[in-house]
């Protein structure tokens, strides 16, 4: 960078004149400046694109990754809020839980006792026969043993 003949930049860059009788020695020689350093190479092209785009499966991976930060970002912030307000607490009620639910269970174990009976006559017709149409009287018999009851 030249040297402007007004201005000073800095107290290092030439002596300074003092207000000395004019009996002093000269001032010394000014030294050239330094040499400009040399320019930087200028930065290569960039290189043309390949793919022309990229495709479908590029979007696809840059929604998930999208996704994934925001998972990320929503589960940090679930945990900032229960360090400063404390752990959340979920309950689960269900409704129809109690005396209905044992209600229905009374009448379907006493109807095996009611048609343990008809049960037994079919397991030991389907044991002792190969035919089962042969059984079809006692499956009946069953199933309207079961209905009544």
């Amino acid at each position: 960078m030249p040297r402007r003949s007004g201005a000073r930049t800095s107290s290092s860059a030439a002596p300074q004149r003092s207000a000395a009788p004019a009996a002093q020695a000269p001032p010394p020689a000014a030294t050239p400046p330094p040499p400009a350093p040399a320019p930087a190479a200028a930065a290569p092209a960039p290189a043309p694109a390949v793919g022309g785009g990229g495709g479908m499966l590029s979007g696809l991976m840059g929604s998930m990754a999208s996704g994934m930060a925001t998972g990320v970002g929503m589960s940090m912030a679930n945990r900032a809020v229960d360090a400063v307000m404390g752990p959340r607490q979920t309950e689960v009620v269900h409704r129809h839980e109690g005396a209905p639910a044992a209600a229905a269970a009374a009448p379907a174990a006493a109807a095996p006792a009611k048609c343990q009976f008809q049960q037994d006559q079919l397991t030991q017709c389907m044991q002792s026969s190969s035919d089962t149409s042969s059984c079809q009287s006692f499956l009946d018999s069953l199933k309207a043993c079961q209905q009544t009851a």
